[in-house]
């Protein structure tokens, strides 16, 4: 018996759990998310609400993203080719690569600076950069590892 099917099972419930952390943290809760990336000073300008309203829209992403990593994980029977698999790991890496990328920047400046930016390398925001850099790198691993199980099979014929 391969490992695959449990990594798969593993990677894919990490997925689902953390996308739907961050469609409760984004969606559900869009003010404490507010307040993370907003300094204190500048929350009581009319732009606070604004950014408040806009993580609403990173936390329906999350849920479609989690959705479907629900999807696979409840339907592997729809879905038993390796090649799927490979695609639907690289798509997560995507996702998770999204978030960490466009955090990078950020962080490599120092976070925070007065009235702009957030603390990527501290508190909640660490936490999140360093879980989807985890992610990121799981799924990708997985897709990888999914595409030479295809390559192996398919030299067998």
């Amino acid at each position: 018996m391969t490992t695959m099917p449990l990594a798969i099972g593993i990677v894919f419930t990490l997925n689902l759990l953390w996308f739907g952390a961050a469609f409760r943290y984004f969606s559900l809760t869009p003010d404490t998310a507010a307040r993370m990336l907003v300094p204190k000073s500048a929350r009581s300008s009319p732009l606070f609400s604004t950014v408040s309203a806009s993580v609403r829209f990173l936390g329906g992403m999350n849920f479609a993203f989690a959705a479907f990593a629900a999807l696979l994980l409840t339907n592997r029977a729809l879905f038993p080719d390796a090649r799927q698999m490979a695609l639907f790991a690289g798509v997560f890496a995507i996702a998770h690569a999204s978030q960490f990328v466009f955090n990078l920047p950020v962080a490599m400046r120092g976070g925070r600076q007065g009235e702009s930016l957030w603390p990527v390398l501290s508190g909640p925001m660490l936490f999140i950069f360093a879980t989807d850099f985890t992610l990121m790198v799981a799924n990708g691993v997985l897709a990888v590892k999914c595409c030479k199980r295809t390559v192996k099979l398919l030299a067998r014929f």
